[in-house]
């Protein structure tokens, strides 16, 4: 079964590109589609200028050949550079060039294939067919497509160095604007590793990332007044139900030393003593998750488990479910024993609730904790909530509890660097695993806690 933790990653969202980037990229994209769309404009409204130009002209001086032949038909030619004029009688049309014999009256563009070589010569060619006689007037345009060529050239080069350009102004203006925030967040970052966060406000001018600045600092002065208001809120509970507390594990002590107890009264005040114990780790631990500092100790793993079970055992009140005790007897971790019991508790406690009939063993491995039930087992359902705050289990009925003790168990887990899972058994039931880290508990250093 997946842990909280490998859900919670898991649901982490994508990590979207660097804003810095971002910008560059937006610059580069600009200024390429920018160059790119007036190369494209260019290329096209050069092309259309040129044939229509072109062709005009080609017509008109078509026409002025044709005319001029009928005027005079021994004239000679064009008499223009590049333009070769040709005429040929309706009678005698096999002497047309086959690739011109099916041209409509018109400007058309030709390839022509030059004879025995393998070059390529381009023409406009302007067709005007009379009954008597068809004109045509070749214009050569190799020299045209050549600088065309070279033109398309250019513009692509332009693109290139546009585009480099704009990459390069991305560049800077990304530094130019972003370096505010990077300050931004890197005083932010250090201001958040103190408890008493530093002004940011004060460090940038009035705009907008100043605004940002005084918006933080007003959010960490709230921040901060929450947590010292909640700090103070749990160290008064807990020093004012410690003193009551006290009171009551006095009383029974001493209620316990007498000798002319009978034996049903002596059960109910060891259950109370036992009671008390309970609230007094509990209080410590919720102390310690409410500062979020480790404490130090030594607690025997197995005295632990037994106390506890022996605490259930005793409730059990005729419920047909055997509790029992394996593995090492001596293994000790550097925590207090009131964070061991509250962990540990909260999953013997859970099995022993679910469990209807049957047995609940509690097996100490040299670096884990396992608590083996044979209720009804787990869903998948239970497996996915299952450390969610509030979440009851589906077999959780109508018994008594409000879902939040296996969220302390997580939280207490993240704190000492252990890790909890719960999975079906191999036949029923369900397997808690509470494993510590690194084989010591988590006792390391209190002020490395996260």
């Amino acid at each position: 079964m997946p842990t909280a933790e490998s859900v919670a990653t898991a649901r982490r969202p994508r990590a979207r590109r660097r804003l810095r980037t971002r910008i560059i990229l937006s610059f580069a994209l600009f200024g390429f589609t920018l160059t790119a769309l007036i190369a494209a404009t260019t290329v096209y409204l050069r092309n259309r200028v040129e044939n229509t130009v072109l062709g005009a002209a080609l017509e008109k001086n078509n026409n002025m050949f044709a005319e001029g032949f009928y005027r005079n038909p021994n004239a000679v030619g064009i008499p223009f550079e590049k333009i070769q004029g040709r005429q040929f009688s309706t009678r005698k049309l096999d002497k047309v060039p086959p690739e011109w014999r099916g041209l409509a009256n018109g400007v058309h563009d030709i390839v022509i294939r030059m004879p025995g070589t393998d070059e390529q010569r381009a023409y406009k060619l302007a067709v005007r067919k009379d009954p008597d006689y068809w004109f045509f007037l070749a214009y050569d345009i190799a020299e045209e497509r050549e600088s065309q060529l070279k033109l398309n050239h250019a513009l692509v080069v332009s693109v290139g160095i546009f585009t480099l350009l704009s990459l390069l102004i991305g560049w800077w203006s990304a530094s130019r604007v972003m370096s505010p925030v990077t300050e931004l967040a890197q005083r932010l970052r250090r201001s958040g590793a103190s408890s008493t966060p530093e002004a940011l406000a004060p460090h940038f001018p009035e705009d907008e990332v100043g605004e940002l600045a005084k918006a933080l600092d007003d959010y960490a002065a709230r921040l901060t007044d929450v947590v010292q208001r909640d700090r103070e809120f749990n160290a008064d509970v807990s020093h004012e139900l410690r003193t009551p507390l006290a009171v009551i594990r006095g009383a029974v002590e001493l209620l316990l030393a007498r000798p002319d107890l009978d034996e049903r009264t002596r059960t109910r005040l060891a259950r109370i003593q036992r009671a008390e114990q309970q609230c007094t780790d509990l209080i410590s631990a919720l102390l310690l998750l409410s500062r979020n500092e480790r404490a130090v100790g030594q607690c025997d793993v197995a005295r632990v488990a037994q106390q506890l079970l022996e605490s259930h055992r005793a409730q059990l009140g005729g419920k047909p479910v055997v509790l029992r005790l394996e593995g090492e007897t001596k293994r000790t971790l550097d925590v207090p024993e009131s964070v061991l019991a509250v962990a540990l508790g909260n999953l013997i406690g859970n099995a022993v609730k679910y469990t209807p009939s049957g047995e609940v063993v509690v097996r100490v491995l040299p670096g884990a904790v396992e608590v083996i039930d044979s209720g009804p087992g787990l869903s998948a359902e239970d497996a996915a909530k299952l450390f969610t705050r509030g979440y009851r289990g589906t077999h959780a009925g109508h018994s008594q509890g409000g879902g939040i003790g296996l969220s302390i168990v997580r939280r207490l887990c993240a704190l000492y660097g252990w890790d909890v899972q719960v999975r079906p058994g191999e036949e029923r039931g369900v397997v808690a695993t509470l494993a510590f880290g690194g084989g010591h508990g988590g006792g390391g250093d209190p002020a490395s806690a996260s």
